[in-house]
């Protein structure tokens, strides 16, 4: 079973030195820092926002279809 708990590393003295944290969460984390990091610049800014309000795009798992290897009906 996974677990959705931060867990806090402490040195001898008890002092907080680091924590673990959940994969997921962990995710949320970077994925948070990197369009943060990108929203500073205007130029950065504009292009997430015309990204948001396009149209048409292709879905992941079409995508994931199409690069999928054929599965061959010869049998060995």
């Amino acid at each position: 079973m996974a677990s959705n708990r931060v867990q806090y590393v402490h040195n001898d003295k008890g002092e907080d030195t680091a924590v673990i944290v959940p994969i997921a969460l962990w995710r949320e984390i970077a994925a948070a820092r990197e369009t943060a990091y990108l929203l500073r610049s205007d130029t950065m800014k504009q292009r997430l926002l015309d990204a948001r309000r396009r149209k048409g795009g292709v879905s992941l798992e079409e995508i994931e279809q199409k690069l999928a290897p054929k599965k061959s009906s010869r049998k060995s």
